[in-house]
């Protein structure tokens, strides 16, 4: 692809959708819901001598209260060859250039990357030489459990829990279904969505932004996103649980799930997973991504999640089962591009957070 320094969405998308460090939330697509909630987005990209596009990715841009500027983000970006530090540096150099021009206060980056050691780099050292230093909060979960989805069914399956496998078939033996759902569902998924947060003590987004993600992602819009339900024939027009999966640079991700207080001894979210599974992998993925555990080593989680059920903990009990590899990611860091008012915009964070 030759773009001599102009580009489209399309063009974009197409890179990253093809490269090892793509992600759904470096696509253009995501830029775009993004507009629709408070951020701006922009795109800062590197293009080799010969005009190819070599990195860079989507900076999602915010006004900050009090006239303290704009934020700068990077959500699992920004794409580039991570593994030839010269190139990645030469990114990172850009996409702060982008930041300040826009008058960002910060630049915080979260990108999709392990904490490895790389001729003798490791991605902490890289990023600090570029001026970065870790953030002391993240947006996207930096622990997760991915299953390897490049392998027959019968041994994916074979890799869960037992009990996990047991209840795949058990929801399937008890009459349960699993459909791909269309814009007409959401107002429901929305309402279990407001059940499961109350039940599980999340926060969620508006119904709004669940429909807009199913019309931008879904059939129709970039076709890389599905709202898979499960139902029961006993029950019309009752969906028993959602879960929003994406399939994108070959990696399947299980961004947004809910069920209902009710049937859940049929069930339906074990074989809603095993069938978003299955939708990623008959669109090549080769990696399945739980989205997000506690943030702690896998002897605590093992010694302590069926004690506590307090943040993510409540859900790692479910996700253990489906038999993945705990990944921990590199998190969010910060480059700080205006001090003062970065202080201060980290002060009234503070003060917020303590009066909620």
């Amino acid at each position: 692809m030759l773009h001599n320094g102009t580009f489209s969405m399309s063009d974009w998308d197409q890179f990253s959708s093809t490269h090892a460090y793509g992600h759904f939330l470096q696509t253009g697509t995501w830029g775009k819901l993004k507009s629709n909630y408070d951020w701006h987005a922009t795109w800062s990209c590197v293009f080799n001598p010969s005009g190819e596009m070599s990195g860079g990715g989507l900076i999602l841009l915010r006004d900050l209260p009090i006239r303290l500027g704009k934020l700068a983000y990077m959500p699992r970006g920004p794409i580039a060859d991570w593994d030839t530090p010269a190139q990645a540096s030469k990114i990172l150099t850009h996409v702060i250039g982008t930041a300040k021009k826009y008058g960002a206060i910060s630049l915080i980056i979260e990108p999709g990357l392990m904490d490895l050691a790389r001729d003798g780099h490791t991605d902490d050292q890289l990023l600090r030489e570029n001026g970065f230093v870790p953030n002391d909060f993240t947006v996207q979960p930096r622990r997760s459990i991915w299953v390897n989805l490049n392998a027959p069914e019968a041994e994916i399956l074979a890799k869960m829990k037992q009990k996990t496998r047991y209840n795949i078939g058990l929801a399937r033996r008890k009459g349960v279904t699993v459909r791909e759902a269309t814009v007409d569902d959401v107002p429901q998924f929305y309402q279990m969505m407001q059940v499961t947060s109350e039940r599980d003590k999340f926060a969620v987004h508006s119904a709004d932004y669940y429909r807009d993600f199913v019309r931008l992602f879904g059939q129709g819009g970039a076709d890389v996103a599905r709202l898979l339900v499960a139902e029961h024939s006993s029950l019309p027009k009752v969906l028993l649980a959602g879960v929003v999966v994406t399939a994108f640079a070959k990696m399947g991700t299980y961004i947004y799930g809910a069920s209902a207080n009710e049937h859940r001894e049929l069930m339906p979210t074990y074989l809603l997973q095993w069938e978003a599974m299955r939708w990623c992998r008959d669109r090549g993925c080769q990696t399945y991504d739980l989205w997000g555990v506690p943030d702690e080593n896998e002897e605590t989680l093992e010694a302590e999640f069926e004690k506590r059920h307090d943040g993510l903990w409540g859900v790692y009990r479910f996700k253990r089962g489906f038999g993945g590899q705990l990944v921990r990611q590199v998190g969010a860091w910060v480059k700080v591009l205006a001090p003062l008012r970065w202080r201060a915009f980290l002060l009234a964070r503070k003060w917020r957070k303590q009066a909620e």
